[in-house]
């Protein structure tokens, strides 16, 4: 019988934040192999749920809830999100074939090309570039969020949250199942809503602007359109804390910072793409808030180091720790090398805004790492991902207060290596 979770009044919670970025979270799927495998060769295997708090936007949020629905038995919850990630294909996730693609696609094209005033004529209301109708079908596989309240009721889990982005409203919304004393939030144009998980709210958080279409979500007594939960998300990592998660594992989609001394993607010193443009822009949707959070974190961290400690006792701070996992490599490089796997019209189409499929050409290739849901592709970025939490091994275990093995025996090997992080923050 599989052991249930420590009550949670008697331990510490922690948190999993899974980012969005479309193909790009096949890289935090390689993260949680490599967790996985820590913890066992740790012996820590028996320990039950290590995420207990575990919340996801965009792609992270199905990535998130498939854990999540699996919290009874981790292990093989990450296996099953690997297997569907290492066997993707374009075709999982959106129609890719001609047809599907003169339906949606050429739409699009029609307006960047003959303009808005001839659609209009013509009645052509576009929802969307992609039909991701397949995605629908491969979370109803994947997630089986009918699960989700006994494991709630049964200790393996805490909570779930899973955030969208309201079009209706203007408001960044982060729905949330769990532990019935956890209570709603509220902030300038960010609020929580209690509510059953289901695979709509996923399809809205995983709703790429423009590419994907927005979802239909009951919001109190009203219906309000929803669209990727990147967007407006000026604080990704407070939901975790809000729900009780006093140390947090981050797993990013992009690098934090360039460093200094590496020269910038190769460029003819042309006029940028559309595509350039897009990538450019959904980087910033999806990359920038992140670093920003971690960033006032660190600031805050900072600032309380200054503060007496029995002042600091009397505050709303309180501490939690953050451990931040995210690509070693650029992954609109790494894409860049797989463009030409995409299904032959998607490269077509994408090929129009500026795409090239030249492996030495990076032109429009940040877009392209958003829609490269192409094995080559999906099991780089995984292998990518493992190999880095690999490398912050210490760390993690550290993280997790697991004794490593392989650690040579040098007095406490619990606290070996670099000196652990912690980061207070303020419930924002």
């Amino acid at each position: 019988m599989k052991r249930p979770l420590a009550k949670a009044s008697a331990v510490q919670r922690t948190g999993l934040l899974l980012t969005g970025g479309g193909a790009r979270a096949a890289y935090q799927v390689g993260v949680l192999q490599a967790i996985a495998d820590i913890r066992l060769e740790c012996g820590a295997g028996d320990q039950g749920n290590p995420f207990p708090i575990i919340v996801g936007t965009s792609a992270g949020a199905i990535n998130a809830s498939a854990l999540a629905c699996g919290a009874d038995n981790f292990d093989a919850a990450v296996r099953l999100i690997a297997n569907t990630w290492s066997g993707f294909h374009a075709d999982a996730i959106y129609r890719a074939d001609h047809l599907s693609m003169l339906r949606s696609g050429a739409t699009w094209m029609t307006l960047l090309s003959l303009g808005w005033i001839l659609a209009k004529i013509r009645r052509i209301k576009p929802r969307s570039l992609l039909d991701n109708s397949p995605l629908g079908e491969l979370i109803q596989r994947l997630v089986p969020l009918e699960r989700l309240p006994s494991l709630i009721r049964h200790g393996h889990m805490h909570a779930l949250a899973v955030s969208a982005s309201s079009y209706s409203s203007g408001d960044h919304v982060t729905f949330f199942e769990g532990d019935k004393r956890l209570q709603p939030w509220l902030r300038s144009h960010r609020l929580a809503v209690r509510d059953h998980i289901t695979h709509a709210h996923l399809l809205a958080s995983s709703a790429i602007p423009f590419v994907f279409p927005a979802t239909q979500l009951q919001v109190g007594d009203h219906t309000e359109y929803f669209g990727d939960g990147s967007m407006r998300q000026s604080a990704p990592v407070a939901p975790a804390i809000h729900l009780g998660a006093e140390r947090i594992l981050v797993v990013g989609a992009g690098r934090m910072h360039e460093p200094k001394n590496e020269a910038p993607l190769p460029s003819n010193g042309a006029y940028p793409s559309i595509a350039q443009i897009a990538g450019h822009a959904l980087s910033n949707i999806f990359l920038d808030s992140l670093a920003v959070d971690v960033e006032r974190v660190r600031r805050i961290n900072h600032t309380l180091e200054l503060v007496p400690p029995e002042l600091r006792s009397a505050s709303a701070l309180r501490p939690v720790e953050i451990l931040l996992i995210a690509p070693s490599q650029r992954l609109d490089a790494v894409a860049a090398r797989h463009i030409g796997e995409l299904p032959h019209a998607v490269r077509t189409m994408l090929g129009g805004v500026g795409v090239s499929t030249a492996r030495a050409d990076y032109k429009g290739a940040a877009l392209a790492s958003y829609l490269l849901f192409e094995s080559g592709y999906t099991q780089e970025l995984m292998a990518l991902g493992y190999a880095d939490a690999q490398r912050q091994r210490a760390e993690v275990c550290r993280f997790f207060r697991w004794s490593d093995p392989k650690t040579l025996p040098q007095g406490n090997t619990r606290h070996s290596g670099p000196e652990r992080r912690t980061d207070p923050l303020r419930l924002r």
